[in-house]
């Protein structure tokens, strides 16, 4: 498959994450720029209208209460960082509500902090919320939520959030829009003979030597560097990355087509094997499930939901949204998951059907103790 054909393939991508940094959102530091949104929002809405699902992940909080309160220079004082960004959220997210409604659509506002991600209750939940936007058609805007967060818990910059959200609804692709046309072999700003890489596989040696000394703007925290690093998160659940000049004129339509414009970086390996290195590699089993052999011969053939109704005991001590690893009759592990319930729970179910749940919990959360987007065969 050529170049074209293939970045052809990957703008009829349908389910999208789209970044946009604080450089291009503020003019460069001069307050919101309302006709770049407006031209944004029209693209967006465009691909809402072919089909797309979007979820937005918008910098520019930061810069915006800065230009609001008359700062020339991005504070270093976290308490300063939050109470800009507590000013410039308000308008930021009016501007993309104001616009999204010209063209019919809601848009809903998400704010995350890491601990959201890394505990494993909370990433299900921002998993199950952000499904059921994207459902209802909603465009979720989603930002780091700086008002809160303390140095500890943030993101470093929101490429990082922006492929974290792409593995948590396993977006097909990732557009970051930058101040530049992609990735370049060296800073184009220090050196005229730089040239764009166009292609490339994430973890690709050009990739890193290329953002060695890159730097950001000084209106975010990011830059190149942060962006390829974005691009290899994002690789684990098979998300392909296109980092393009967010000032190229209908830069989003154009993507959708398949130009040849900015930098594409492709998983180096498919979304299973991502998934299961994610899931099944990275994290500890708080508990085991036991399953019966229908169970097991479903989740084999047909790579199925686990339905509490194929398990026949439960061991350890685990939360909802924790590790547990599945087991067959003689004991030899099949599969890895986030369980939907807590061990107490998952003990009441066990063994009954799913339209049982609500009536042995009192409640049902999901119909799966756990989803196949969540489940790795071993």
């Amino acid at each position: 498959m050529s170049s074209r054909s293939n970045r052809a393939q990957i703008g009829k991508a349908t389910r999208w994450v789209i970044k946009i940094g604080s450089a291009l959102l503020t003019d460069n530091g001069r307050g919101l720029d309302m006709k770049a949104i407006h031209l944004w929002v029209e693209q967006m809405a465009a691909l809402r209208q072919r089909g797309c699902e979007l979820v937005l992940v918008s910098s520019g909080a930061v810069a915006a209460g800065m230009n609001r309160l008359g700062w020339h220079g991005r504070p270093h004082e976290l308490v300063s960082l939050q109470a800009a960004a507590a000013v410039g959220q308000m308008s930021l997210v009016q501007a993309y509500e104001s616009n999204f409604q010209r063209h019919g659509l809601h848009t809903a506002q998400v704010l995350l902090t890491h601990d959201d991600l890394v505990n494993r209750t909370r990433y299900l939940n921002a998993r199950s919320t952000l499904r059921k936007l994207l459902g209802l058609g909603v465009v979720p805007v989603v930002n780091e939520n700086d008002t809160v967060a303390c140095d500890e818990l943030r993101f470093g910059d929101n490429d990082t959030l922006a492929a974290l959200v792409a593995n948590l609804v396993e977006a097909e692709l990732l557009v970051i829009l930058t101040d530049q046309a992609g990735v370049f072999d060296c800073d184009p700003r220090h050196n005229e003979a730089a040239r764009l890489i166009d292609r490339a596989d994430a973890g690709d040696s050009r990739l890193c030597a290329a953002v060695s000394g890159s730097s950001s703007s000084g209106l975010g925290r990011g830059g190149m560097a942060s962006k390829v690093k974005a691009a290899e998160l994002a690789a684990r659940s098979g998300t392909v990355t296109w980092i393009a000049g967010g000032r190229e004129t209908r830069v989003l339509e154009r993507i959708a087509a398949g130009e040849p414009l900015g930098t594409v970086v492709h998983p180096a390996s498919g979304r299973l094997a991502s998934r299961k290195q994610w899931l099944a590699g990275q994290l500890q089993a708080k508990g085991r499930l036991r399953l019966d052999a229908g169970a097991v011969r479903v989740l084999r053939q047909s790579g199925s939901s686990l339905l509490a109704v194929g398990v026949t005991a439960v061991e350890g001590d685990f939360q909802r949204g924790e590790v547990v690893s599945c087991h067959d009759p003689d004991g030899a592990a099949v599969a890895r998951g986030l369980v939907n319930y807590d061990v107490a729970e998952a003990r009441k179910i066990i063994g009954q059907p799913s339209e049982k749940i609500e009536q042995l919990l009192g409640y049902v959360d999901e119909p799966e103790l756990i989803h196949r987007d969540n489940l790795v065969l071993l």
